[in-house]
């Protein structure tokens, strides 16, 4: 009898013990909750498109959204030279392609042309198809005219249209690393002063049409008819060195007392997430000039 007529004569719960899952390791430390969440207006402001976005009352909690005339976005209302930047959202499930919604670290207003970045976006989708979480840095312009990005892509272990989760990015004067509910996916570590942010960043959120490429290259284009698209932030963190505080301001530690960087655990439930969901490496792609991602060869 073939496999998937098998597969029909059997009862569903038989089938999701056959069925492969990958079950999410704790990492062991949870550096998010060692800090005290804020309301929105305690560090943030609108940027731009005031008309789509709607700040709760208790400012505990900020709405966004696009439509054909608008997106909107926030920032900080400091820059900071390094810390640990978080917050919860929730995505809209359903037709969203082409629609970036995005967490991220920049200092292109203070730098035009020529600024850093660091970038936590969730890529829009359609029906049946996971949201693509990308990573990215941006280094001395890199992310200007000629772009040289340095992608790392996920797809999660949850629906992040359900419920909300946490994402975060840690910036030290020595690595970055990417959080997804204090599970660690992505360390960056400075190898060279060409190659990490050094400026001070502000903290930017925001949704906006990215047609031209956030959705399979571009294929799948942002459908108006499915109007308004919307994410939801809550439980603001920012715990970091502002570019004003005293120069022994050091940023808080990610990991368990003891360690300089990731703990064992922590490495390992990196490599889980690495192994089972990430679905783009930069520095893998072969296609790619590796002599303008240096630290792909370091």
């Amino acid at each position: 009898m073939s496999l998937p007529l098998l597969l029909l004569l059997l009862p569903l719960s038989l089938i999701l013990i056959f069925t492969p899952t990958h079950s999410q390791p704790s990492p062991g430390y949870y550096p998010g909750s060692k800090f005290r969440t804020r309301g929105f207006y305690q560090g943030y402001h609108n940027l731009w498109g005031p008309n789509h976005q709607s700040v709760s009352r208790d400012q505990s909690s900020l709405t966004i959204w696009l439509d054909k005339t608008s997106g909107s976005g926030f920032k900080s209302t400091r820059p900071f030279r390094s810390g640990y930047f978080g917050v919860s959202i929730k995505l809209q499930r359903g037709y969203t392609a082409g629609v970036n919604t995005a967490f991220y670290l920049s200092n292109s207003e203070a730098h035009p042309g020529h600024h850093d970045e660091v970038d936590m976006e969730f890529l829009g989708t359609t029906p049946g198809k996971p949201y693509t979480l990308q990573t990215n840095v941006y280094i001395l312009g890199s992310g200007d005219g000629r772009v040289i990005g340095r992608e790392m892509k996920f797809h999660l272990w949850f629906d992040p249209t359900a419920d909300f989760h946490r994402y975060a990015i840690f910036w030290s004067p020595y690595e970055l690393i990417f959080f997804v509910d204090d599970v660690p996916i992505r360390r960056y570590p400075r190898k060279s002063p060409y190659t990490f942010p050094m400026r001070p960043m502000w903290v930017y959120g925001s949704i906006w049409d990215a047609s031209a490429w956030a959705t399979d290259d571009g294929r799948f284009k942002a459908d108006y008819r499915y109007q308004p698209f919307v994410a939801r932030f809550t439980r603001f963190i920012i715990g970091g060195c502002s570019a004003y505080s005293r120069r022994r301001c050091r940023p808080a530690s990610m990991s368990p007392p003891g360690y300089r960087g990731l703990s064992p655990r922590q490495g390992a439930a990196m490599r889980w997430a690495q192994k089972h969901y990430m679905v783009y490496n930069y520095c893998q792609d072969s296609r790619r000039d590796h002599s303008l991602t240096p630290e792909c060869r370091l």
